[in-house]
């Protein structure tokens, strides 16, 4: 068994996450890091993407989080993001709808700001749906949580 660490996921909303795990990887703003037990201390944005999380039994878990904070310190990782969901919680038609929308908005949007706000809402949508197809379809086995 390898070594642990305390891992949260915190939402403005709810405490997403609480456990001790043998690793995380996330996607960071400039590239996908693992973090194991004993890892350099840091403080570094989070993009959009998959965190996957894997437990002290050695199963991997993945969930869809938004922008954020991760803060790897000595007696625990935080990471501090928008939104976070497992694959049960995601809403296909709602993801599927959305992305939809920003594209056809994309086709017209006139100033920086629009291009960029459908971007991110593509992006969303899209790692939406990787999640949802990761865990069977959305039914992640890890109802508990």
């Amino acid at each position: 068994m390898a070594k642990t660490f305390p891992f949260e996921v915190h939402t403005p909303y709810r405490l997403f996450y609480s456990a001790a795990v043998e690793a995380v990887v996330i996607t960071l703003a400039d590239g996908e890091i693992g973090i194991y037990a004993d890892h350099s201390f840091f403080t570094a944005p989070v993009i959009t993407g998959i965190v996957k999380i894997r437990e002290k039994d050695g199963r991997w878990f993945s969930a869809f989080t938004t922008e954020g904070i991760l803060e790897v310190k000595s007696h625990k990782t935080v990471l501090m993001v928008d939104a976070a969901e497992w694959p049960r919680e995601i809403d296909r038609e709602r993801a599927l709808a959305a992305k939809q929308k920003a594209e056809e908005f994309l086709k017209t949007a006139m100033f920086k700001f629009e291009t960029e706000t459908a971007r991110a809402t593509i992006r969303r949508a899209e790692y939406r749906l990787k999640v949802y197809g990761l865990e069977g379809n959305g039914k992640n086995p890890r109802q508990g949580i």
